[in-house]
């Protein structure tokens, strides 16, 4: 027998949580069913780490202000200002350098300070972490550096960064990059060479290409 499906929010179309409009829950609604232990712990640490406590109150509040007329990158830049950042990283991928070059000119207007390194730093060939030639974009034409978004992570922090911003990096690279960063980071551009950076594009597309997912 088939274990029974988990339900969970992406199956909700109520949104009680929204509004706490506890008539509006599911019954496999998450808040509904939450362990008030954990919610308390989770306010707990808006309350008592100050850096942490900051970033939600600023978000909520360009999200109240702007919702809906500021551009992802008009918000990244605001948010940057009112956090008080006096130091931006930007862990960029090499293939997104130009636009990685135009949001620093943009930081250069706001006088904000920034140290970008690209995900190719230190030119070392795929073959160092196991990549067989065959497996390179390249196909055995000759050197092919690896990305490397731990060393990337590693001279952000030694640079000291309030708040890095990514540009582009790759799935997995992305993730390692979150993984050994210290400063609380966003995502800029998400990189979808296929859908011109507009991953989302696929799931909209669901009457298409996805419709065999219904």
């Amino acid at each position: 027998m088939a274990n029974k499906k988990c339900l969970t929010c992406s199956a909700c179309n109520k949104f009680g949580c929204f509004k706490n409009e506890g008539e509006k829950y599911p019954e496999f609604c998450l808040t509904k069913a939450l362990d008030e232990s954990l919610l308390n712990e989770s306010l707990a640490v808006y309350d008592n780490d100050e850096t942490l406590g900051n970033i939600a109150r600023v978000s909520a509040a360009i999200e109240g202000e702007f919702y809906g007329r500021m551009t992802r990158v008009e918000e990244t830049i605001e948010f940057i200002k009112r956090i008080g950042a006096k130091k931006v990283g930007i862990a960029t991928c090499v293939g997104l350098i130009p636009e990685a070059r135009l949001f620093a000119k943009l930081l250069d207007k706001e006088k904000i300070s920034y140290y970008t390194v690209g995900c190719k730093i230190g030119a070392v060939d795929k073959t160092r972490i196991g990549i067989p030639e065959d497996k390179k974009l390249n196909h055995g034409c000759g050197h092919e550096s690896m990305c490397n978004p731990v060393l990337q992570a590693t001279i952000l922090n030694e640079q000291k960064t309030d708040f890095n911003v990514m540009i582009g990096l790759c799935v997995g690279h992305d993730s390692l990059f979150l993984k050994h960063v210290e400063a609380p980071t966003t995502v800029l551009i998400v990189k979808d060479r296929v859908l011109v950076h507009n991953p989302v594009a696929a799931l909209y597309g669901s009457t298409g290409m996805y419709s065999r997912f219904k």
